[in-house]
This record gives C-alpha cells, sequence and structure tokens, in this order.
C-alpha cells in the first residue's frame, strides 16, 4: 500500500494544477484500488489515473475511489492489464480554499481481482414519438441529435444503455456521448446503439477550469493537460471534430488561447435559459464569420440541465444515418439548425432557400440584420450567407441556423 498526504494551498495550485502521485506496481498485480479522501465541503480535488504506457482513467470531481482490473474498472477508467511500473495517481487542485486543503491517497495493489459488479439490466426499447416529414435535399435527410451528454463514465447517473432509451424515447436519430477527459464509455456505444436504434457519437469533454470543448470521433484519448492547439490538432489528425461549449457558461466559460478558432460552437445550450439574452449570438458572431452553431442538453440526470434534445441539433445527412461518420460530416460540412425540441418549431436552409415549420409570426433575421415576418407554418424565404434567427415578437430565439 501507498499513502500520499498533505495539504494543498494556493501556492501548489497557482504554481501547479495538475498534481501526479507516484505509486509502484509490481509485477503480477491483478488489482489497483486508489482512494482520496478530503472534505469535499472545503474544496474541490479531481482524480484520474496514469499507467506506465498512458492513460488510465479520470472521474474528476465525480468519485473519490477508483478499481483498475485487466476485466473491468470502474466507470471512468479503461480496464486492461496491470503493467508493472511507475503508476500516477492524477489530482487536479480545482478550488483550494486560503487556508488549505488536507488529502489523503491510497493506493492498494493486490494480486487477485473481485468479481465485477453485477451490470445494470437494459431498459427496453422505448417507442420513437412520430415527428413532421421534412424534406429532403438532394437526397439528402435531415436527423434530429444532442451533441452534449454524460453517462456514469464521468458525473451523470445514467448508463449508456438508459442514456440511449431516453434519447430515443426523446426522438432522437442520434446523441454525442461527452464523457469529461475520458474514453471509457466509447467501447459500450456501438452495443447500445444496436439495442436502441439510435446513432451513438463517440465523444469526450476536454475539460479545464478555463473552458470546455467537446471531441467528436474515434479519436483516442484526448490530453487535457495539454493547451487547447494539441486538442485541435490531435483531433482533426484522427478525422475527428472540436467544438467550444457553452463560451458563456459561468465558471466554466471558454476563456482558453485558441490559435485556430474551431467552426463548431455550441451556441445553444441548456443553460440559455433566457433566450431573449443576446450574448450567446453575439459571441458566435464574433467567434468567426462562418461558424456552425450546434447545440446541447449537457444532460446529467434529470431535474439537473435539461433532457436530450433540449436544444436539439439537425444535421442534414448525406449517406448511412446509422453511421456517427455520417453524423460527423454533416457537422464538418456545416449543414445544421438547431431548435428548442425534437417537436419545437424549425428553421432549415434548403439549399437557397429557408423553410420555416410552425413558425407563423415570427421574426427571420438574416446576417446583415434584415429582418421579415413569417406566415404560415411552412414558410419558405430566401436564406443570405450566415448565421439565420427565428425570433419571436419579445425578441427570444426559436430557432437557428447555419
Amino acid at each position: 500500500m501507498t499513502t500520499h498526504r498533505g495539504t494543498w494551498t494556493l501556492r501548489d495550485r497557482a504554481q501547479n494544477i495538475m498534481r501526479h502521485l507516484p505509486v509502484t506496481v509490481a509485477p503480477g498485480t491483478a488489482a489497483l484500488t486508489v482512494r482520496l479522501a478530503y472534505s469535499r465541503d472545503a474544496g474541490v480535488l479531481d482524480l484520474g489515473c496514469l499507467g506506465p504506457a498512458g492513460f488510465r482513467g479520470w472521474s474528476g470531481g465525480a468519485r473519490d475511489e477508483y478499481t483498475i482490473t485487466a476485466g473491468h474498472a470502474t466507470p471512468g477508467y479503461l480496464p486492461g492489464e496491470l503493467e508493472p511500473g511507475e503508476w500516477q495517481v492524477l489530482l487536479r487542485l480545482h478550488r483550494v480554499p486560503p487556508d488549505g486543503l488536507p488529502y489523503e491517497v491510497t493506493a492498494t495493489a493486490s494480486a487477485t481481482a473481485s468479481a465485477p459488479p453485477a451490470a445494470a439490466p437494459a431498459p427496453p426499447r422505448p417507442p420513437r414519438p412520430p415527428r413532421p416529414q421534412l424534406p429532403e435535399v438532394d437526397g439528402m435527410r435531415w436527423l434530429a441529435g444532442d451533441l452534449h451528454a454524460h453517462t456514469v463514465h464521468s458525473d451523470g447517473a445514467y448508463t449508456v444503455d438508459e442514456l440511449a432509451a431516453l434519447a430515443v424515447s426523446r426522438g432522437l436519430d442520434f446523441l454525442a456521448v461527452t464523457d469529461h477527459n475520458t474514453v471509457s464509455h466509447h467501447p459500450h456505444l456501438p452495443a447500445s446503439a444496436d439495442r436502441y436504434g439510435i446513432t451513438l457519437l463517440p465523444g469526450q469533454e476536454v475539460t479545464t477550469d478555463r473552458g470546455h470543448a467537446n471531441v467528436f470521433g474515434p479519436v483516442g484519448w484526448i490530453d487535457f493537460r495539454e493547451p487547447p492547439d494539441r486538442w485541435l490538432a490531435t483531433a482533426e489528425a484522427a478525422g475527428g471534430l472540436m467544438s467550444v461549449n457553452h463560451p458563456l457558461g459561468g465558471d466554466c466559460a471558454w476563456r482558453q488561447p485558441l490559435t485556430t478558432r474551431t467552426r463548431l460552437a455550441e451556441v445553444w445550450h441548456s443553460g440559455w435559459w433566457d433566450r431573449t439574452w443576446g450574448a450567446p449570438l453575439a459571441w458566435a458572431q464574433a467567434w468567426r464569420p462562418d461558424v456552425v452553431p450546434v447545440g446541447g442538453s449537457d444532460f446529467h440526470r434529470p431535474g439537473a440541465d435539461a433532457l436530450p434534445g433540449a436544444p436539439t441539433t439537425w444535421v442534414l445527412a448525406d449517406g448511412d444515418p446509422t453511421d456517427e461518420a455520417t453524423v460527423r460530416a454533416a457537422l464538418a460540412a456545416g449543414r445544421t439548425a438547431i431548435s428548442a425540441g425534437p417537436g419545437a418549431p424549425l428553421l432549415l436552409r434548403l439549399g437557397d432557400e429557408l423553410l420555416a415549420l410552425d413558425a407563423d409570426g415570427a421574426l427571420l433575421g438574416y446576417p446583415d440584420g434584415r429582418h421579415r415576418v413569417v406566415r404560415g407554418d411552412r414558410c419558405r424565404l430566401p436564406a443570405g450567407d450566415g448565421l439565420h434567427v427565428l425570433e419571436s415578437h419579445r425578441m427570444e430565439v426559436i430557432a437557428l441556423c447555419s
């Protein structure tokens, strides 16, 4: 057993927010259990793990304990053989009070591994609610989804199966599962997608104290300790995409330097409670002129954030709608729209035209500041270049499209 104890100070945090505590794993070790003890009333310490070969897991502030074995691991961590050598317990000094934060980390290596915990039963596949027929565009079809959601693999309450079933019950065609700083959920996505008839995008929310970004695609683990330019370069080199998340989101607003600004941006987040507040649109227009707006519920659990699909991101998909690469290709091409929900009023681009659905009496705002009144439940209007916005008479945002 290895024990590290002490008191983290504000000076420690200022010098280096990330700390690595060494643990020696001997040959023949079958299980490694790490326990963190500190006063959660006083501060926040985030927890993770590196093995000699690299990343083995992250749970942030969601857990104070994890176990890794060859056959199973605590959600957020990767199962697999425990390579002998020096391992690292990762600690991020997220919140440290002025008088310091006492802590104790205990790492226990065992020659035997206990049986894995019983898996939660998979919920039944729910019926998908009906949705209005949407026009195809040159053989491409519109898909409804959500690009930001969490499971038990980080700080969410639902398993991957439970999240997939909930998304189907909400009428979604696709969902990105974006647990914080981990990819331990990725191996579970294909079976769950088949079980529930929904396209599940492998994602990860790269999470720091100065901003969050979603990376979409099977690109491997993105090292959140690196600068954001490295996140983007790593994602794009592997064929993935990156989106800046909730850029005006309170204590997790985007404050990171980024040499090349991402084209994708989470303009509409569930934290946009009052959509007469124009700051998210102002931010998007200042971010880059060809910004591709996306939306995300940031679902963690019922009663927090919003349910999947609130808001809904729509993509115009060219190819197999059950293939997550098809959704990523539509995002990369900028074929997106956002609505408040799967059945809410909608604004879609159909080539050189816009289609406003269920928005009679709303105002269509053009990129150059002009407005037109929408007449009828299926109203076609000319399109411009850039971000288009449907607004109520109160200037409340109803829908967006790129």
